[in-house]
Parts: C-alpha cells; sequence; structure tokens
C-alpha cells in the first residue's frame, strides 16, 4: 500500500522516513534496500526526489550503491586506532554496539611444535609453553574480526576458555598485573576466503584486513603474537598525521602484488 507524503518539504519528510527504515528488521545492516522505482511506488514522489534522497543517504554514509547491484543498508564501522593499543570491547562499546566474543579454539603446545617464524618473535626456547587461541569477535551481533594468536603461557598461567570471552587487555592487567608497554604490527589487505570468509559472513573474495602484530610488556619482553583479519566494510583505520617531514628511513614496505613480507619487518606500533 502506497504511503502518502502530504506535508512539505517532500524531500525532508521522505528522508526522515527512510533513515527510520534502515537499519531496521524490515532492512537489516547489510541488506539490499529499496530501489528508486519502490521508492516512487510506496511514497508516492518522483523519480527525481527519490533519487535525490538516496544519493544524500549514500553521502551520509547510511547507504553503499554498488554499480550495477544496487543501494545496500551500510554497516556501522568501528575504529582502529593506529596510535594506541584499544579493546576491542570499549571500541565496540563506544560505538553504541554490544560487543561479544565467541571462542572456537585454545590449547596449550610447546614453541618446538609451531612450524613458523612465532616462536622467534615471542623469543620462546623450544621447550616453552604457548597458548593458541582463535576468537571471532561480534559487534552487535555481526562477527567483524577473526584473531588468531600466540601468547607466551608463563606470564599468564591457567588460561581457560571463559578467560577469553573478554577483553585480554583487562584480564592481563587485572589479574595477572601485566603492564603492556606497546606492539609492532602491519596492515595488509587482503580477500577473505574458505572458512574465515563463512565465519565473518561475507561473500568468498571480500575484502579484508590482515593485523600482524607482536605485543610486548615492559622491558621488551613479546607476550603475544597475532594474525588477526578484520571485515574491510566494518572496520576504518584512524590516524592523525603532523606537518610536512622529510623522508626519513622507511618503516614499512612497499610489495609488488601477490608478494609477502617476512613478520619481522619493521612496523609502528598502535
Amino acid at each position: 500500500m502506497m504511503s502518502i507524503l502530504a506535508k512539505e518539504p517532500v524531500y525532508h519528510q521522505l528522508t526522515n522516513h527512510l533513515r527510520r527504515l534502515i537499519g531496521s528488521q524490515e532492512y537489516p545492516v547489510g541488506s539490499k534496500f529499496l530501489t528508486e522505482r519502490r521508492i516512487c511506488d510506496r511514497f508516492g514522489v518522483s523519480r527525481a526526489t527519490a533519487n535525490k534522497v538516496l544519493s544524500g543517504l549514500v553521502s551520509e554514509g547510511l547507504l553503499d550503491f554498488r554499480k550495477g547491484v544496487g543501494t545496500f543498508v551500510r554497516i556501522r564501522t568501528l575504529d582502529y586506532n593506529l596510535q594506541a593499543l584499544v579493546s576491542f570491547t570499549e571500541e565496540a562499546q563506544a560505538a553504541g554496539k554490544r560487543p561479544a566474543t565467541q571462542v572456537l579454539r585454545l590449547e596449550t603446545v610447546k614453541a618446538q611444535d609451531v612450524l613458523d617464524e612465532v616462536p622467534a618473535l615471542l623469543q620462546a626456547a623450544p621447550d616453552s609453553l604457548l597458548y593458541y587461541m582463535e576468537r571471532l569477535r561480534l559487534a552487535g551481533g555481526m562477527p567483524v574480526i577473526y584473531e588468531r594468536r600466540h601468547v607466551v603461557a608463563e606470564y599468564c598461567p591457567g588460561l581457560t576458555e571463559e578467560d577469553l570471552a573478554g577483553s585480554l587487555y583487562a584480564l592481563w592487567a587485572g589479574r595477572y598485573g601485566l603492564t603492556i608497554e606497546g606492539a609492532e604490527e602491519r596492515v595488509q589487505a587482503v580477500s577473505l576466503r574458505g572458512a574465515e570468509a563463512l565465519a565473518l559472513q561475507v561473500r568468498n573474495g571480500a575484502a579484508g584486513l590482515r593485523v600482524s602484530s607482536v605485543g610486548y610488556l615492559t622491558g621488551r619482553r613479546p607476550l603475544w603474537f597475532e594474525s588477526t583479519l578484520y571485515r574491510g566494510d566494518a572496520y576504518e583505520f584512524r590516524n592523525r598525521l603532523g606537518g610536512l617531514q622529510p623522508a626519513s628511513h622507511a618503516r614499512g614496505m612497499f610489495l609488488h602484488p601477490g608478494e609477502s613480507t617476512s613478520s619481522e619487518t619493521p612496523f609502528g606500533g598502535r
């Protein structure tokens, strides 16, 4: 049934109507939104008005226009601070979203059984114990982060799956009295595929970001290494730059398409 917009100005009325629909049960985040034609039929407006309102909502960041596909309700992005370590729990809460964690895996392994460069990065002796964990982090019920992490077990003995359901930073500081000095990390654009795309509820090949980092306690003692995937449509990476400066030694690396880096490449910590 057509809804009639009776008062002026029609443009503002229609904008307010559509804003109420965006993110509702009828049009939840990520869903395809009304087309121009359907807006015209539903609200009795011209194609020009419908187009103008849709364009305005795209400019506001409420909708995404995908050429040849349609207009979709945009996922509200979370901030990723490149200058400081910030708890995901706090990030989600600051964005008005309810944080949640699904613990997918927790096991204790010997460093000598980890086949890649992780033991060297963590300065772990062959017989040292490491926790290996996988977690899915959700914001407002939507999975946004797929986390894989190795942690030096001697600094936080007795970890359980229940312990991993919240902020690790809060756990390390509160229960274990650990002081985190910072982290060195690198950020790479990736395509999310297979089980990772399925877990993050995105199409195979969707854009994502991989953050690889080593976290340190005071005295530059390594505590964790992580390789974490972020949904590309759920995060905005935020930084503040100073004025112009002369070039200095690079803290990152330019790559040819398809080329990977060693985890020991120096990158700035967040």
